[in-house]
């Protein structure tokens, strides 16, 4: 008798319309603003480690052919989940949901060495999308654990990116979640102990750690170099310039990025009179531009360009129509594709992209 086996289907991500108020409602509500004008932060949207990974799974559908399954969302964006499962990539929790034998791509934010083994153990092909900056945190917990250093990993448990570097060194690392685990941490050797972090924390709040967490444990080692990654701390940089000026901001991102959800937090603090976080442009209340004169807009690095022209857009037909970017930083990072990508592009003769974080491709997502 013949068996059937079941493919799971994914739904693209309904964009619901909402009702609006007319803009001449809205308008009316705010007699005293004469000038209405959008400050959108430079940089903004995807890094290159996004982009390898993104890139990495498109590939994998268009030379393997779907499905390609995906350990974890490959990047933390509800956008570019859906677009990518239309083309045939299907997102999984753990290594086990996958058939015996098929490809699997581990997400951008990086596994531990227990899931690469699973992997192994049911006969997984594997692509390692890992963004490299993540990957340098890895080693680094790998090398200062068999130097018999305690790790004090400052990061969100529960996070992908936490759970995958905690796994390297479990015996040796304690996570730190906020500054007031780092009042109450307990440590065996505060003489041979050093600190790493998660890559999309907020800096500010992370160096407020480091500093309490030095407070008590004088000799408490840096990284040898940033683990908070370019990009976080260049989105943060770049609205901390736009957030006094703004009597709202907008941060395009999903509610489980962490650099997006930090990029309100930072808004807040540093002088934005309001605050929000949405997926789409028609998640944006329109009440929220009564008495507003100046928008600040951003995106987390997860984010693809065309969410970001779709909420300008919006603000532009209630009357912010002056748009001024804010640059205060130039990126042109670029990482490699994954090296099981690059033998089957090498394979196949396709040289069409090999590289993954520079350049238009996102906007037209």
């Amino acid at each position: 008798m013949a068996t059937s086996t079941s493919v799971p289907v994914s739904l693209p991500v309904p964009r619901i319309p909402r009702t609006r108020r007319p803009v001449q409602e809205i308008l009316a509500a705010s007699p005293l603003v004469t000038e209405r004008k959008v400050l959108l932060a430079a940089p903004r949207g995807y890094c290159a480690g996004v982009d390898r990974a993104v890139v990495a799974v498109e590939k994998a559908l268009e030379h393997y052919g779907p499905p390609v399954y995906v350990r974890k969302q490959i990047v933390h964006n509800v956008h570019v989940v859906s677009e990518l499962e239309s083309r045939g990539a299907i997102f999984v929790e753990e290594n086990e949901e996958v058939p015996e034998g098929a490809l699997v791509v581990f997400s951008a934010h990086g596994v531990s060495p227990a899931v690469v083994q699973s992997a192994a153990d049911r006969g997984l092909q594997t692509i390692d999308a890992t963004c490299p900056l993540v990957t340098k945190v890895h080693r680094e917990a790998v090398r200062f654990a068999k130097n018999d250093y305690e790790i004090l990993l400052i990061g969100h448990e529960g996070h992908e990116e936490v759970e995958g570097t905690y796994g390297e060194a479990p015996e040796v690392t304690t996570i730190v979640n906020n500054p007031e685990e780092a009042d109450t941490v307990q440590v065996k050797n505060p003489d041979k102990l050093i600190w790493l972090s998660q890559t999309t924390l907020s800096v500010d709040e992370t160096m407020e750690i480091v500093r309490r967490l030095r407070k008590r444990f004088p000799n408490l080692q840096d990284p040898p170099s940033d683990d908070i990654c370019y990009a976080t701390t260049n989105r943060q940089a770049a609205i901390k310039n736009i957030a006094p000026q703004a009597d709202l901001v907008i941060v395009v991102g999903s509610a489980n990025s962490s650099n997006s959800v930090r990029l309100v937090e930072v808004a807040l603090d540093h002088g934005a009179k309001a605050a929000y976080r949405v997926d789409f442009a028609n998640e944006v209340d329109e009440t929220w531009f009564e008495g507003v004169s100046t928008v600040g807009v951003t995106s987390g690095a997860s984010v693809p360009e065309v969410l970001v022209r779709e909420v300008v857009s919006l603000l532009a037909e209630y009357g912010f129509n002056d748009v001024a970017e804010v640059t205060t930083a130039e990126e042109d990072i670029i990482f490699s594709l994954p090296k099981e990508i690059r033998s089957k592009l090498k394979e196949t003769g396709d040289d069409e992209r090999a590289l993954g974080g520079r350049g238009p491709r996102p906007e037209s997502r």
